[in-house]
């Protein structure tokens, strides 16, 4: 592979990685699917939680609270191309996260998890996209909740 192709394949790669976050935060969470393959697989290994499939993914992602509000910050993306039409990546998050959100500020608090995603990646049709991803969550707690009223 030469270096101009395996270039644009780890941009591609870190691409769908943010994408998946922004999605998730800023966007229409239930649209992370697009961006696996159709039978793209999401894990957990903790709890043993395996979602499988497009559609399964849509369902998963989509029943998200609406009243969450997060923030994922993603570094330490390390993408490796393993051949012209496969690659895998790590990269490290942070989330910070509330439900009960109903807008204006939100007091700063830590972050609910810090953890890291392996993921491998497929070319298909041109288009590269995550055949896995799977959740590492070494550092992880409760959800808080806000703007609940004071009994």
């Amino acid at each position: 592979m030469d270096p101009m192709e395996r270039l644009l394949t780890e941009r591609a790669c870190e691409r769908l990685i943010l994408d998946f976050v922004h999605r998730l935060d800023l966007g229409e969470p239930s649209s992370v699917a697009e961006l696996f393959t159709e039978d793209g697989v999401w894990r957990w290994p903790h709890d043993g939680r395996l979602v499988e499939g497009r559609d399964a993914l849509r369902t998963y992602f989509g029943s998200r609270p609406a009243d969450r509000l997060s923030r994922r910050m993603m570094s330490n993306v390390l993408v490796t191309v393993t051949s012209p039409d496969t690659a895998e990546a790590i990269s490290c998050f942070t989330t910070y996260r509330v439900d009960g959100y109903e807008g204006g500020v939100v007091p700063a608090g830590p972050p609910v998890q810090i953890g890291h995603y392996e993921d491998t990646f497929h070319r298909a049709g041109g288009a590269w996209l995550l055949a896995s991803r799977t959740l590492h969550l070494p550092f992880g707690g409760p959800t808080p909740r806000v703007n609940v009223p004071a009994s």
